[in-house]
């Protein structure tokens, strides 16, 4: 379900590039919103990683999501 470039961002896990196809597989299966970006998109990111970036989501889906990653996401930074 990887879409939006619009969509609100409200946190991220950084992954490397085999980890983010893995849970790409895995968030499509379950039509969780997500988008992900490169270190030019988000330049906290270490040089290899991908951000797998979240909306506002319902805590019920947080919580899958948390449990999929074994941690809290990281706040999205506001670039404005």
């Amino acid at each position: 379900m990887e879409k939006a470039q619009f969509m609100e961002k409200s946190f991220y896990y950084p992954v490397s590039w085999l980890e983010a196809q893995q849970y790409k597989y895995q968030l499509d299966q379950e039509g969780i919103p997500y988008s992900i970006q490169s270190p030019l998109d988000l330049p906290e990111l270490e040089e290899g990683k991908l951000a797998i970036v979240f909306p506002s989501i319902p805590l019920r889906v947080y919580v899958w999501v948390r449990s999929l990653f074994y941690r809290d996401g990281l706040r999205y930074p506001d670039f404005s």
